[in-house]
């Protein structure tokens, strides 16, 4: 593979001389490329060697630590055994106190600071502060995730997504000489261009149609739409080589649906911006790879110890690099299945499937929560929607929220009803509503299944 690095001196090509800042992203993910190969076992000693730099630091200053982790204030006790006794950090938590999260030193060479807020699309908005270092970090995973699916860098990157601090969506294309800070000054790129999550579908189609990007990133939900209407219409975009699903959980069917519809692998990823990159999608295989290096990632089952492979439970994970917001076995609010070691030899540990968030569950007259099986593989066979999202307000009050071409007819509404139902094993009744706002308004995001349901809610008496 062949990587058009970007030489800091004039008239030499190859090998290529890079620039300070590049050079550290390069130096570090050599590393990173070493480490994917290592045991488990190493992998884990590596990480709580800075656990033991970062717990004891996270005492010292941040006044929440000071109280909570006291005894762990001795490095010689940050150890694999001891680490469950570490107590969880909430969102709640975090949301409810930010500042006390917050380190009243950083080291200084972690280098700048910046208060950076979540998009609250799960209910509960936190506020951390990033160092420079984090971000530096964030880049050294783009660029692994882009060296891991050996990505053409002299295709155009189309991107549509939220753009921050935008009340009213951006008209037009926002458009950049090169893929963005990641890949600056490291390799030579094509352009990208991005737009507004919140323009209109037929719009966005038109202008993938348009712009013949060879990679596609953006809200699974928006791919899906694309695809949808792209079919509808009978268009192809051209010169795609891939969709990179981001922002949302993905839906099951979104990888048969761009193999089928445009002939395009999905490559996914995992992160949250409180702690950067979780996983990414393996470079051989549909699953995921923990990015072990950034976050020491758990997942727990409802009594707190670890799932083992096949198993569904909490994600917990520490940042191990931030020195400004320390996030020490912090609750995420998501769910993932733990997978088995993978066949590509990386000692990295797998997630065979991001499931969702804890206020995605369906809960059942009897009480009974589960995931809720949204069956959108089938649902555009049973009707013509672009986008759904069904809320559950109350045991015997749910809602279908539609974004459809035109309202459905009495029949395709009974059809649907009958295929919910079965989707998810009880005849609720449910009320169809039109021409409401499916993201949220801070993120563009798209929740498919959303519970108002308070934790343990049971039949009315």
């Amino acid at each position: 593979m062949d990587i058009p690095l970007l030489s800091v001196l004039s008239h030499v090509a190859w090998p290529a001389p890079l620039a300070p800042p590049a050079a550290n992203r390069l130096a570090t993910l050599f590393q990173l490329e070493h480490s994917q190969w290592w045991p488990a076992d190493e992998l884990q000693r590596a990480q709580f060697r800075q656990l033991r730099e970062l717990v004891p630091y996270a005492v010292r200053h941040v006044p929440h630590y000071a109280q909570a982790l006291a005894r762990f204030a001795d490095a010689a006790l940050v150890t694999p055994e001891n680490w469950s006794q570490v107590p969880l950090l909430t969102r709640a938590q975090l949301g409810a106190d930010p500042k006390g999260i917050v380190s009243r030193q950083v080291p200084r060479d972690h280098g700048r600071q910046a208060p950076m807020r979540t998009s609250g699309s799960t209910g509960v908005a936190v506020d951390i502060v990033a160092t420079e270092l984090t971000e530096f970090f964030w880049g050294v995973y783009t660029l692994r995730d882009h060296f891991w699916h050996r990505r053409d860098f002299s295709q155009k990157l189309m991107a549509i997504r939220y753009p921050r601090g935008q009340d009213k969506p951006l008209p037009g294309p926002q458009r950049s000489p090169q893929w963005g800070t990641a890949t600056d000054a490291v390799v030579r790129t094509g352009a990208a261009v991005m737009y507004d999550v919140r323009l209109d579908i037929s719009y966005l189609a038109d202008q993938l149609i348009a712009e013949r990007p060879g990679y596609l990133l953006g809200h699974a939900s928006v791919l899906g739409g694309l695809i949808e209407h792209c079919e509808r219409r009978g268009i192809k975009p051209q010169g795609l080589l891939e969709l990179r699903p981001m922002g949302e959980m993905m839906p099951s069917d979104l990888r048969e649906r761009a193999r089928d519809a445009w002939g395009v692998p999905v490559v996914d990823m995992y992160t949250c911006q409180e702690a950067g990159y979780l996983a990414l999608q393996c470079p051989e295989h549909e699953h995921y790879h923990v990015q072990a290096e950034n976050v020491l990632f758990e997942v727990l089952d409802e009594h707190g110890a670890p799932c083992r492979p096949g198993e569904v439970g909490r994600v917990v994970v520490t940042s191990l690099h931030n020195f400004a917001t320390p996030l020490i076995r912090y609750e995420v609010g998501d769910y993932a299945e733990v997978g088995e070691p993978c066949p590509c030899g990386r000692g990295l540990p797998v997630l065979k499937r991001i499931v969702g968030r804890h206020r995605n569950l369906l809960t059942l007259p009897s009480g009974e929560r589960r995931w809720p099986k949204m069956g959108y593989e089938g649902l555009r066979k049973v009707v013509p929607v672009d986008l759904m999202q069904i809320v559950q307000h109350a045991l015997d009050d749910v809602e279908v929220r539609l974004a459809v071409p035109q309202p459905l007819t009495a029949e395709q509404q009974q059809a649907l009803t009958e295929y919910i139902h079965r989707n998810f094993g009880h005849p609720f009744p449910l009320r169809f509503t039109y021409g409401v706002e499916l993201r949220n308004p801070k993120s563009g995001k798209l929740e498919q299944f959303i519970s108002m349901l308070p934790s343990g809610t049971t039949r009315p008496a």
